[in-house]
């Protein structure tokens, strides 16, 4: 039976990102060992979409209320990469994580994250 998901961020400044994760969003963690911090997230969906064999893959970190969340990451020194633009599906932007950038996403939609376990 399937339990969860373990998601993976390829980062050149690994040690930058997961203080990130731990000190800047504040998300739960474990140390497996020697540092290597796994975390805790909410709830999560999965969407599938069209796309080349072997396409890419995306991870978004969802939110309620898109603009009381980029407030708070400004507050707390995050930097966004992008305006907030309105999908058809939702209000996006991005956030500069170490290495890289995340997107962050109030879907428009009905969601998922709290169907796991009623099937």
């Amino acid at each position: 039976m399937i339990t969860g998901v373990h998601a993976l961020i390829n980062t050149s400044q690994p040690e930058a990102a997961r203080a990130f994760f731990r000190d800047v969003l504040g998300l739960p963690f474990v140390d497996s060992g020697h540092g290597w911090l796994i975390f805790g997230l909410p709830p999560a969906e999965l969407g599938i979409h069209p796309g080349p064999d072997g396409g890419d893959h995306e991870l978004y970190l969802m939110c309620d209320d898109i603009h009381a969340t980029v407030e708070d990451l400004q507050g707390r020194g995050v930097e966004f990469t992008s305006p907030i633009t309105d999908a058809s599906f939702g209000l996006l932007t991005s956030i500069r994580i170490p290495g890289g950038e995340l997107g962050l996403y109030q879907p428009g939609h009905p969601t998922a994250t709290s169907l796991w376990g009623q099937q």
